[in-house]
């Protein structure tokens, strides 16, 4: 990321929407929001393949079970920017499910990964299939579901302004395409 081009940039747009960008409060705005974008775009510097190189420390299944057991986290709180109008999409729920395959992952990775592929410019249901590929290589199996529930201020901060809408996207792999059961697991109510 480069930090002094969003710096610049950020300068610009202070004035072309009106402001002085050299009067007090605004002096140290540009460097801030650079460091904000390096932080929560975080993401953006990593593949799909490699947030799973990273987050990918698995496990032998507990006394060989694997195709018998699912492995569901629930209400992982991620936030992210939508993509079309850099607008923030905030209280994200991630439900994560999978099936292990002699591996499980640990608990926490679950939960990095859903952050670190929320850190990035997106769109809810990519996050979804991102998150659902990146569990699908760390952990081995073909078999994930991935539900997320969350607000866009695209939606409720400015157009039509419904403050109280929400979206909630489903991405189902491997046996859950086919299994209205196991895709309860990770919906939401």
């Amino acid at each position: 990321m480069d930090k002094k081009a969003i710096e610049y940039h950020i300068k610009g747009l202070l004035k072309a929407i009106g402001e002085d960008p050299e009067r007090e409060g605004l002096q140290e705005t540009p460097e801030r929001v650079a460091r904000m974008l390096q932080e929560v775009l975080e993401g953006t510097a990593y593949s799909n393949h490699e947030i799973a190189q990273m987050f990918g420390k698995t496990f032998t299944a507990p006394d060989g079970q694997d195709e018998d057991n699912i492995v569901v986290v629930r209400d992982i709180t991620v936030f992210s920017y939508c993509e079309h109008h850099l607008a923030l999409m905030y209280d994200m729920k991630v439900n994560v499910a999978y099936i292990p395959h002699g591996r499980v992952l640990g608990l926490s990775k679950i939960a990095r990964i859903c952050d670190m592929a929320a850190k990035r410019l997106q769109l809810q249901e990519r996050l979804g299939r991102d998150i659902a590929e990146i569990i699908s290589e760390a952990a081995g199996t073909e078999d994930v579901a991935v539900a997320i529930s969350g607000c866009h201020s695209c939606m409720t901060a400015r157009g039509i302004k419904n403050v109280s809408a929400k979206t909630v996207t489903n991405t189902y792999t491997g046996v859950f395409r086919k299994d209205s059961e196991l895709k309860k697991t990770v919906q939401f109510n």
